[in-house]
């Protein structure tokens, strides 16, 4: 009885509030989570590796070429309407160079047609990108790089992030808060003066996790236990 109350709770959440499980256990469902790879596609490989997860058997492999056309992505269009939070464990087998990169890229209608809301790196630092008008958070400035850090290699990495509808930002690494990843109305950040030079609320239409070189970097990522939910889930 108690379970069947709780299926049925669930049943009743509004869609806003529906969440995105996916742990790839099942294997790798093409319709649900299918290759996303803008204007082109030519070297980067998708694959189900079932050598190395966080949790289970099974994980998403991808292999990343280098230069624009060497992207590849798979992802999901089942984004919440309202604050989107985003949970994923995410192993990288090189660590990030001083060249511009991207391992999510996310299709955003706040900024026009066939632009993207980016969490890559660049200057050996975790960053966001704005694909409009190409600006980034943190600065890339000296201060701005010490507000981020480094995504570490050759292991699993709880990594968070939360886009609110007023423009929010927010970013944790295994549970930490990123304070050059952060980003607030009303809340001056030293770091982000280039981030904040306009009022900017993302609208994302989907969410792709994977690989693009804006230069000649390869790499090659793993990814596992995704969530998508409109409420922080956390790394537990």
């Amino acid at each position: 009885m108690v379970r069947q109350i709780a299926l049925l709770a669930l049943a009743l959440l509004p869609v806003s509030l529906g969440q995105v499980t996916e742990g790839f256990e099942s294997g790798w469902d093409q319709t649900a989570w299918p290759t996303y790879a803008a204007d082109c596609s030519q070297g980067g490989k998708v694959t189900l590796d079932t050598s190395t997860a966080y949790s289970g058997k099974n994980s998403m492999r991808v292999d990343g070429a280098g230069g624009y056309c060497g992207h590849i992505f798979f992802g999901t269009t089942k984004v919440p309407a309202g604050d989107v939070y985003v949970r994923a464990y995410i192993k990288a087998s090189k660590a990030l160079t001083d060249s511009h990169v991207s391992f999510i890229t996310m299709p955003d209608s706040a900024q026009g047609a066939k632009k993207h809301l980016r969490i890559g790196g660049q200057s050996k630092i975790m960053m966001y990108n704005r694909e409009s008008d190409d600006a980034t958070l943190p600065d890339l400035s000296p201060q701005g790089i010490a507000a981020s850090t480094p995504l570490p290699t050759g292991a699993w990495k709880c990594f968070e992030y939360h886009l609110g509808t007023d423009g929010t930002i927010e970013t944790w690494l295994n549970g930490t808060a990123i304070a050059g990843l952060t980003v607030k109305p009303g809340v001056p950040n030293s770091n982000g003066a280039q981030w904040q030079r306009s009022t900017y609320k993302p609208k994302i239409t989907s969410i792709n996790f994977g690989w693009e070189s804006y230069g000649g970097d390869t790499n090659t990522f793993w990814y596992d236990d995704i969530v998508i939910s409109s409420t922080r889930v956390g790394c537990a």
